[in-house]
């Protein structure tokens, strides 16, 4: 029987990097997170007849906002 191990070394400048790097990920789906919620009050904003304009269904709302981040 045979056993492998793997040694990574991590600077600390590259963790630090890494935690840069998800702060920017975090902020950048923060501000996504908002532009969508802001595009789901708009819609809800509309009267019936204007979303049926659009295709649209009230119930449909959150999953034509999310459309792209749903794998149905």
């Amino acid at each position: 029987m045979a056993y492998a191990t793997t040694t990574t070394h991590h600077s600390i400048w590259a963790s630090i990097a890494d935690m840069f790097a998800a702060f920017g990920r975090g902020l950048t789906l923060s501000a996504t997170g908002e532009k969508r919620l802001r595009q789901v009050e708009k819609l809800n904003a509309l009267s019936d007849a204007d979303l049926a304009k659009l295709g649209l269904k009230r119930a449909d709302i959150p999953a034509y906002v999310f459309r792209d981040l749903m794998h149905i």
